[in-house]
């Protein structure tokens, strides 16, 4: 056991954060996500599953120890909704709500088509998927530096 480690990231989840570096990206999926294929051409080829907690949960315990990238335009993404692309759902606003108040002040939280997204999840570093049952409820993170 470790002190001021969220209890929430696995062993297997913070090993996978302390390997990546600054500009690599993770995958936080659905339970509807086609995580295995998606996973199988990641950096890690593995999926990381965290069946007991939602999106927000996750990223809530995440975000407490991930920096995000302050050099880019955008920090993070959501998956947006199939004919609907300005649409958010509850799942969106949930997430995003935390991740607005780590997000460092010139980066912005943005959208990606499902198809996009999914061919970019695949260039991710590692890809974990949630308990989350809410469709489109899957986010990717750029990884930022420490200052």
């Amino acid at each position: 056991m470790l002190k001021g480690i969220d209890p929430n990231l696995s062993p297997e989840l913070v090993y996978t954060l302390l390997q990546m570096g600054h500009g690599d990206e993770i995958a936080i999926v659905d339970s509807n996500f086609p995580a295995y294929a998606t996973a199988y051409a990641t950096q890690t080829g593995n999926i990381i599953d965290v069946p007991g907690l939602d999106a927000p949960a996750l990223m809530t315990s995440l975000i407490a120890h991930f920096p995000l990238d302050s050099f880019t335009k955008a920090c993070a993404w959501r998956m947006e909704i199939d004919n609907a692309p300005d649409e958010m759902g509850a799942v969106h606003n949930e997430v995003f709500a935390v991740l607005g108040q780590a997000r460092p002040q010139k980066s912005t939280l943005s959208s990606l088509e499902r198809q996009v997204f999914y061919q970019r999840a695949r260039q991710c570093f590692a890809v974990v998927r949630t308990g989350e049952k809410r469709p489109y409820g899957c986010f990717i993170l750029r990884k930022g530096v420490i200052f």
